[in-house]
This record gives C-alpha cells, structure tokens and sequence, in this order.
C-alpha cells in the first residue's frame, strides 16, 4: 500500500514549515479490501508553537479517506518558530494525500502465479481474517496498478476486486484440500486472465 503525502517541508508567509511528527493516515482497510483509491487535500492552520488545529478536508474522494486524512493531521506537530515582524503567529496551510493499492511491481504477476495452496495455507494458518492475507492483498494491488486502472473502467475494476474478496473463504478452503495446486488456478477466470 502506498500512501503518499507531499506536505514536507514547505515555505509559507515567511516562515518555514518543519515537521516534527507527521504520522501517516491510515489506509481505511474496508477501502483497501474493496480496492477503492483516491486523493485528499486537507488545511490547515500551524501556530508558532507547532501544533495544528482548524484542520477541513477541503477535498476528498471519499469519506472514509476524509477522515483518516483529519486525524493524521490533527495529530501533527511542526518544528516551533518565534513570531517576529517578519513571522506570524500562525499560518494556513494544504497538504494533499494520495491513498494508492498500486505498490506491488507491475510485474508481481509473476509471484502470483508461483505461489502455491501451501503459501495460502501457510498465511491463513494463524490468521482469522483472510481478507487480508498478504496474497490476497497483493493480488488486489495488481489488478490496482496503473495499468489496469487505465484500462479498465473503475467500475468493472472494482466490480472484479469485490467478487474475488467474496470467493476468498472458498479460495481458503479448496487451498486446504489441495495444497499443491498453484493459487492462480483458484482465482476466477477474469482474474486469470490479467495474469
């Protein structure tokens, strides 16, 4: 999962912005399992003391990553300035963010397709959420990756993530009985043949 935010150090009505802690938003994980990506762009007021406060999503592509956006920022500390004629007490400013599935390398259909049931098993034997086991994960950040987000249309995109989470208990029980097989063969015909 990559999730980038351009708000480093900046320059903004004489003063220099320098973040102290800036903790990432979080991925909403029900976003990540559904596949949905977006961007954010967040203001907000930084005083002398360098705390944030007045934080507004003044944009946004989804709700969800409204608010993880807002609370990352809320958290947010910046390096303390002293408040001068030539530098206010506080000043407003954006931060844009970027919640993007399409970290993997566009050719990380090539580990799809080496993984076998075991690797599945191997994942899922400790874990009760199988939504999120790391070949599920990846599987959906590869049908995320740019290429396919500008081929597909978002809508059939997301319509394939959706069925192929839906298929995933099944997808862990038939990897229980045939632990040999290769993953890839598990997965429905449309996602196979992205591979």
């Amino acid at each position: 999962m990559l999730l980038l935010c351009q708000c480093g150090a900046s320059w903004s009505a004489d003063v220099w912005l320098v973040p102290e802690h800036n903790p990432k938003p979080e991925y909403p994980t029900s976003l990540t399992r559904a596949g949905v990506m977006g961007k954010v762009r967040a203001g907000f007021t930084v005083h002398a003391d360098g705390r944030v406060d007045q934080v507004a999503i003044l944009e946004s592509d989804h709700p969800g990553f409204a608010e993880a956006a807002r609370e990352a920022v809320s958290q947010w500390r910046f390096k303390p300035w002293t408040v001068d004629d030539g530098h206010p007490a506080q000043v407003h400013t954006v931060a844009p963010f970027e919640f993007r599935l399409d970290d993997v390398p566009l050719d990380a259909n090539k580990w799809i397709k080496q993984w076998r049931c075991s690797d599945i098993n191997a994942h899922a034997a400790d874990r009760l959420q199988v939504q999120d086991l790391l070949p599920f994960s990846v599987t959906r950040s590869y049908l995320s990756n740019v290429f396919f987000v500008k081929q597909l249309p978002e809508a059939e995109r997301l319509a394939l993530i959706a069925r192929f989470n839906r298929l995933l208990p099944s997808i862990v029980q038939r990897c229980g009985s045939f632990p040999a097989t290769r993953y890839m063969k598990m997965l429905p015909q449309e996602i196979r043949v992205l591979l």
